[in-house]
């Protein structure tokens, strides 16, 4: 069985800790000075990645919104979509709290969430999403991509339906980058896209 690149032991007991920490800064302490219990979180090992798609933050970025995208009937390949988040990695939509317009919320769900809310739609209708423009910044093992994206229902469309930006942030283990979480507005919500965030013709 090939071994699963960069998701060492190392990696998994990493991860652990990190649920661990979390859990006992989130729990409050009860009269016994005793943090509450908290159940305890399964760290699911993801399927062993393309290499060239973690390579870099460019090349994981770009696999994101390749792995998405797909002309109508076209089955994704959602093992390919689960290699690229870290254990526990969160995608966070920001949209309006109410059909009002007005006020806003943003929503929490994991890679599998996604999955199961997209799925069926994409297949059914088409989906395309392309990067528009992007800004990276990298620190140590650290890097946060801003980048701007447009959606189509086919890659023979020039129009699309859809604009917004992405925000990724990004983890680099050693062996590879991945993605601990994606945070998304979309342009007819926030207003246009500046030019700073755009590829220039």
């Amino acid at each position: 069985m090939e071994q699963n690149r960069g998701y060492a032991p190392a990696r998994i007991a990493l991860a652990l800790a990190l649920v661990a920490t979390l859990g006992c800064a989130e729990a409050g302490g009860g009269e016994t000075g005793q943090p509450d219990a908290v159940e305890s979180t399964a760290v699911q090992v993801p399927p062993a990645p393309d290499p060239a798609d973690v390579e870099s933050p460019e090349t994981l970025v770009r696999a994101v919104y390749d792995v998405i995208s797909g002309e109508r009937g076209e089955a994704r390949d959602w093992d390919r979509w689960h290699s690229l988040f870290f254990p526990g990695a969160m995608l966070h939509p920001v949209g309006p709290a109410d059909g009002s317009g007005e006020g806003w919320t943003v929503s929490s769900m994991t890679p599998a969430d996604f999955v199961e809310l997209v799925d069926s739609s994409f297949v059914a209708d088409g989906f395309y999403e392309v990067e528009i423009g992007d800004v990276t910044e990298v620190y140590g093992n650290i890097a946060h991509r801003f980048s701007s994206y447009a959606s189509f229902r086919s890659s023979t469309e020039t129009e699309p339906f859809n604009r917004g930006i992405n925000s990724f942030q990004l983890l680099d283990d050693g062996d590879r980058w991945w993605v601990l979480s994606i945070f998304w507005q979309h342009e007819f919500q926030a207003g246009q896209i500046p030019e700073k965030y755009l590829y220039r013709p």
